[in-house]
């Protein structure tokens, strides 16, 4: 129990947890609950395969996230949860700092590595050199990743400063990966709107 608690401290999940139970899978018509419910066995991650979600903001790419890195908590497996940006801000740091090994092991340690936000910003070089080497780390050893990206895998190329950096990162990512398309209306909306709407023609 106690080396359960270390490992849920250690993966960085939300203390709250709201799982799949009520999350509306008519919002998402391109999602098959029973192929997402499956993702809760953890098979995956015990064949080393990723997962990538992808979708725009707002659509419940989270969410589930969230409910998978939970369940595989349950799991025993080691997780640990971050956005792609502060993985690569830290990563750079210690590089300036001379502890980039120590780093580096905190990114590929874990079981499994949940990255979020990726493609919120492009990468620059540095950035993307440093997402390469934990990528091809990663799947060298057969560790699972589970990313949330805001735009499907044919897009990607876009985010890095060259076709050798992206082909090269892309292909180890979604090598035997699940992909989950995440579309349809938002779930986030304001609780009350006051005032005329901007955009409104006069």
């Amino acid at each position: 129990e106690r080396r359960r608690l270390k490992n849920r401290k250690r993966a960085r999940l939300p203390e709250r947890i709201e799982g799949l139970d009520g999350f509306d899978f008519a919002l998402r018509p391109q999602l098959e609950a029973r192929v997402v419910r499956e993702l809760l066995h953890c098979h995956w991650a015990a064949e080393g395969r990723n997962l990538v979600l992808s979708g725009p903001s707002s659509t419940g790419k989270t969410r589930v996230l969230d409910a998978i890195a939970d369940a595989a908590l349950r799991e025993d497996y080691t997780v640990l949860k971050t956005t792609a940006a502060d993985m690569l801000d830290d990563l750079r740091g210690a590089q300036e700092v001379g502890t980039y090994r120590r780093a580096f092991r905190r990114y590929l340690k874990p079981e499994i590595l949940c990255l979020e936000h990726f493609g919120y910003a492009n990468f620059d070089t540095c950035a993307a050199g440093h997402l390469f080497r934990v990528v091809a780390a990663r799947h060298e050893i057969r560790a699972s990743i589970v990313l949330a990206a805001t735009a499907g895998f044919a897009n990607w190329r876009r985010f890095f400063p060259s076709e050798a950096q992206s082909v090269a990162t892309i292909d180890r990512l979604i090598d035997r990966a699940t992909v989950l398309r995440f579309a349809g209306k938002p779930c986030r909306k304001p609780k009350e709107v006051h005032g005329a709407d901007p955009d409104a023609p006069e």
